[in-house]
Order: C-alpha cells, then structure tokens, then sequence
C-alpha cells in the first residue's frame, strides 16, 4: 500500500449530503482532495475543489489520481467504483452501507482483475494517523505511531483508537475493512501489508460475531505473519443459543456444513487461543497486551 500525506485523493458523491460534510472533515486533515465527481453538478466547486461529472473528467483536469472515497447511493455505488477503476485509480474506500452482493461480486471481480483494492463498504475507510484520512474517521481519537488496527467494526474501532492513544502507543493505520455482507479487502489482506509495512510494530485485529473471517485470519497469522498480533472480538457477552444479527453469516455456515458454532464468539475466542494469540476481554486491556507482546 503506497497511500501517504501527498497521495492525490477523489470524492464520489461530493455533492451529496455526506460528501458536502466529510470532504471538509478529509481536508481539514490535510488530506489532499483534488477533485469531485457528482453528476449534473460539474463546474462547480465546494470548498474549493473543483467538481466535474465524470471521473474520466477529473483526471484530464488535474491529473493521475491515487485514492477514491466513494459517498454514493447504495445502488449507484458500483457503477462508480467500475469508473475509478476504468480511470486507473487503484485505491477505493465505499462509506457506503448496504451495496447488493450481487453488485459487490462484480465489482470485486473487476478489482482482482486490475490489481485493486478495495476498501467497504459500510466502512470508515482508512486512517495514517497525522497523514491523511480517507473517510469518516473521528481523527482526534487518532495518533502517529507504529500500532496497526484492523476492524470489522466501525464505532468500536474509535473507541480502541482512544485507548490506544492514551496509553501512549499511536497508530501507524487503521483500516475498517466493512460490515456488509461482501467485502472487498479481508483479514488476510491486511494482515499482509501490515506485516510487511515498516512503520507497523504490532497489529490489532477487531472482530465481531457472524461469519468466520476471525477463524481464518486466526490461520493466516499463524501460516504467515511474523509480528505481535493482539484479538478483540465483539459480542462475546450476547446471549447464548440466540441469533442476533449476522443470520446471513450463520445461515451460510450451516448451508457449507461448517456447523452452528462458526460464527459465534466462542468460535473465534477458540480459533485465537488455538493460535497463541492473546484475546482481550474489553478494550482498555488492549494497551496492556500490546506492551507485554512488544516486550518479548
């Protein structure tokens, strides 16, 4: 991943409700917003960026661009992650919740197919603390540092930021890799570029019950990564023996044969014990862990 404080940055949907707020939140951060698309908005300007109808538009106007923050409709949403594509943009983060799945396999298929990642939807997208912000982030719950964060969640991921923060240990990103049914980049993705990021000392992942992407990056850390990994996993106190939330993901873990049990906190809670990989019980123990792993 090659984003940074002088990475050229698009919004999708700048004309929009979310757009026109979190546009001026991204660059009071410093992020660099060159452009906007909003279509039958073109010629006009908010906040001083300039605002075209099409991406082709923006890049013969201002020129390559590295990173895309698409704020649209959940129906228009694929129609303008296969236009960044289609314009060479390869850095892609969908605020936007509740894509069809159908849309989503498409679009991912186009991704794979170009080198591109994607980031969503329903994510925050992706913070470099005292660099540059790409999405909704709170970025004053945020600090420079060498702490990696991965989550599911959105809210939460805030919260453990805020702890990370007070207890001294900054972050050198965060990444909501989405809550919706598809996503585009996973886990393992991450875990990958944080294993191999310089400025990242030791990762924290943050799960949340439903589905089995815990279990697998569970696997992966062991196969592959080389670096302090620490594990919250949200929901861990819902009440047994009920579905709450997720059911897509439970359904699915009984059609495949996986068994009732995938998805739910004991499963992932078991899937990191098995990897040797410490687990915190709320998050302000998340501090302590990550101290007691960097100091071995």
């Amino acid at each position: 991943m090659d984003l940074s404080a002088h990475s050229k940055v698009l919004v999708q949907g700048i004309a929009g409700a979310l757009g026109q707020l979190y546009t001026g939140r991204m660059q009071a951060y410093g992020t660099s917003i060159v452009a906007g698309v909003s279509s039958g908005q073109g010629g006009q300007t908010l906040d001083g960026v300039p605002i075209f109808d099409m991406v082709e538009q923006a890049l013969q106007s201002v020129g390559p661009i590295d990173a895309t923050v698409i704020l649209v409709e959940p129906y228009r949403t694929l129609d303008a992650a296969l236009e960044a594509i289609a314009a060479g943009i390869r850095h892609l983060v969908l605020v936007t919740e509740g894509v069809p799945p159908l849309d989503m396999v498409r679009l991912l298929y186009a991704a794979e197919r170009t080198d591109t990642l994607v980031v969503g939807p329903d994510s925050p997208g992706i913070i470099l603390p005292g660099q540059i912000l790409l999405g909704t982030y709170p970025a004053e719950l945020y600090s420079p540092g060498r702490i990696g964060l991965i989550s599911r969640s959105g809210t939460l991921t805030h919260e453990i930021a805020l702890h990370l923060t007070q207890a001294g240990l900054g972050q050198s990103i965060a990444v909501g890799i989405g809550g919706d049914r598809i996503v585009g980049s996973s886990f393992q993705q991450w875990l990958q570029i944080l294993d191999e990021d310089d400025q990242t000392e030791a990762i924290v992942l943050v799960g949340e019950i439903g589905g089995n992407s815990e279990e697998e990056a569970a696997r992966y850390i062991v196969e592959a990564i080389d670096k302090p990994v620490i594990a919250y996993i949200a929901g861990r106190t819902a009440p047994k023996n009920q579905f709450m939330g997720h059911a897509g993901a439970i359904i699915a873990s009984l059609v495949a044969g996986w068994g009732s049990e995938i998805g739910t906190p004991d499963s992932k809670f078991a899937a990191f014990q098995t990897a040797d990989i410490p687990v915190a019980s709320r998050p302000s123990d998340i501090p302590h862990l990550l101290q007691q792993a960097l100091r071995v």
